[in-house]
């Protein structure tokens, strides 16, 4: 009975935790690292055709991404989560083996001119198709038996549609212990589904940390704020553009403008046209509504019970083809247009950019986290100029964030969800964080809750029978030491300050002589020929 760290350990994306018992072999969670990499993980211990059973937290693909893969590589066991969360991996995998697809034919595309060798993709749309067709969905609170010795039940966390913490009973001969992983905790009072449910029993507790050391705040009024955000762009005759991830946080920014709607908020521009441009999102939504009797929050039904859907509204438009697509740009009324990707990195989203950033009346608003290196960071940052599709954009639109939105149980959170348990558990293993967030989660749990906590790294195995380490993780790092890395960020940091700089002397110098202007203009052009990669 032993249980194995394998992903996000002491890092915030790739969770996926293996466990060996009843002569079963399983995973939880099975999800692809995105973004900054830092640490090697550690191979699944056994072939992929011997692993039994998925349990999935939710259909996010940090968690669910390489299920795909694992079939490619021979899994043919069962992936078991909630209905909610099954109806979502349906869409995400296609669209994320679909990302791998085109992004492999696009390497190879330039590679064949180059001579390179084949570029394979992780895995293809019929891997996608294959696993989807192991999921077996259940609903939330029906305890399961999965397997002789093994039972299952799936709580709602509240971090996304059919998100869950899974509590897993294991009785291997006279041994019996039960664990519980909480997957992504949610943060309280996000409007459609329901917060966090807290569980009371477990003798060893999988948290996650991902906000480990820091608070949310106060929470701001989203409808008022983004009412008047809305009002003052359309009144300077702008668009209002909104880069936002495809499951989740679209479907809020739905929620709030229908009640910005329903309360006349916003005035003079008569039943204003809110465009969401992501097929992927108008598909999410379309699940949001389906799986609403499980999923959603009492304010949401009593708005489905009075006969109002909470994310559909007059003058909704739905843009699925591309020429839908590209039609929103040439209507001149103000509008607002949600697209995808959140951190403007592909999709639909870019193509808005272009046609919307050198607009001075027009609105960029933000409302999620921006990763460093991302064109949405750089905009957030200040960057004057932006490179779209090869051409250069000056940036005259007004950037904007909606702070404090986020889907994630802050420090407050966390700590609410695991003093829950009655008794305390005899450990609780800390992951699913950046790693100085780790280490200081695991010091406020030791030192200020009392709690027996550590954080592992990928490699840890824990016998759960004999309560003991049986092998220790090695923080091995996969490029360079994290002090570098942390000073990559930082020194990208100071060179965005250095370009607001240079607008700042560019303005200075007006009215200057032509000669000199002329001077420094080369100058300026020599530097961006020499770097502009």
């Amino acid at each position: 009975m032993k249980l194995y760290f394998i992903g996000a350990d002491h890092e915030v994306t790739g969770s996926c935790h293996y466990i060996e018992a009843c002569g079963k072999h399983m995973l939880v969670d099975c999800g692809m690292e995105q973004g900054k990499d830092v640490f090697e993980n550690v191979d699944i211990p056994v072939p992929e055709n011997q692993i039994d059973y998925v349990f999935l937290t939710h259909a996010h693909i940090d968690h669910s991404g390489l299920l795909p893969l694992l079939f490619k590589k021979g899994f043919r066991g069962e992936v078991i989560t909630t209905f909610a969360t099954s109806d979502l991996c349906s869409i995400m995998l296609r669209d994320s083996a679909h990302i791998q697809e085109f992004e492999a034919e696009w390497r190879n595309r330039k590679g064949r001119r180059a001579g390179k060798e084949e570029y394979v993709p992780l895995y293809t749309m019929d891997d996608a198709l294959g696993v989807i067709e192991l999921f077996h969905p259940c609903d939330y609170e029906q305890r399961i038996q999965v397997t002789d010795g093994i039972e299952a039940r799936f709580t709602d966390v509240g971090h996304l549609l059919g998100s869950s913490a899974i509590e897993l009973w294991i009785k291997e001969g006279d041994v019996s212990r039960k664990l519980v992983f909480s997957g992504d905790i949610g943060n309280i009072n996000q409007p459609l589904i329901r917060d966090p449910k807290y569980l009371t029993e477990a003798d060893f507790v999988v948290m996650e940390s991902t906000y480990g050391d820091r608070s949310h705040g106060e929470r701001p009024d989203y409808v008022q704020e983004l009412a008047k955000i809305i009002q003052e762009t359309f009144d300077r005759g702008g668009n209002l553009v909104i880069p936002a991830f495809s499951v989740g946080r679209t479907q809020e920014m739905l929620y709030f403008i229908r009640e910005i709607k329903e309360k006349g908020l916003v005035t003079g521009h008569g039943c204003f046209r809110v465009f969401v441009d992501s097929p992927l999102a108008i598909e999410a939504t379309n699940i949001f509504n389906k799986n609403f009797r499980s999923c959603f929050d009492e304010e949401a039904m009593e708005l489905i019970n009075s006969g109002i859907n909470p994310i559909r509204f007059d003058g909704l438009c739905l843009a699925v083809s591309s020429d839908e697509s590209r039609a929103i740009n040439f209507d001149m009324e103000p509008k607002v247009i949600i697209s995808a990707s959140g951190m403007c990195e592909a999709g639909r989203i870019k193509h808005h950019l272009k046609h919307n950033l050198w607009r001075k009346e027009c609105t960029v608003l933000f409302v999620g986290y921006q990763g460093y290196g991302t064109l949405g960071r750089a905009l957030v940052d200040g960057a004057p100029f932006v490179k779209l599709f090869g051409e250069t954009i000056e940036v005259q639109a007004e950037i904007r964030r909606l702070s404090g939105i986020s889907g994630h149980a802050d420090k407050e959170g966390l700590l609410k969800w695991v003093e829950a348990f009655d008794p305390k558990p005899e450990k609780v293993f800390v992951v699913h964080g950046e790693d100085v967030v780790c280490d200081s989660f695991v010091e406020c749990l030791r030192n200020e809750h009392g709690l027996d906590a550590e954080a592992p790294f990928s490699g840890a195995v824990y016998d759960l029978a004999k309560r003991c380490w049986e092998k220790e993780g090695q923080k091995i790092y996969v490029r360079s030491e994290k002090p570098v890395e942390r000073h990559r960020s930082d020194v990208y940091a100071r060179l965005v300050e250095a370009g607001k700089r240079l607008m700042l002397v560019i303005s200075h110098n007006e009215g200057g002589a032509n000669k000199d202007l002329t001077k420094f203009m080369n100058q300026i052009h020599a530097l961006c020929d020499k770097w502009d990669r």
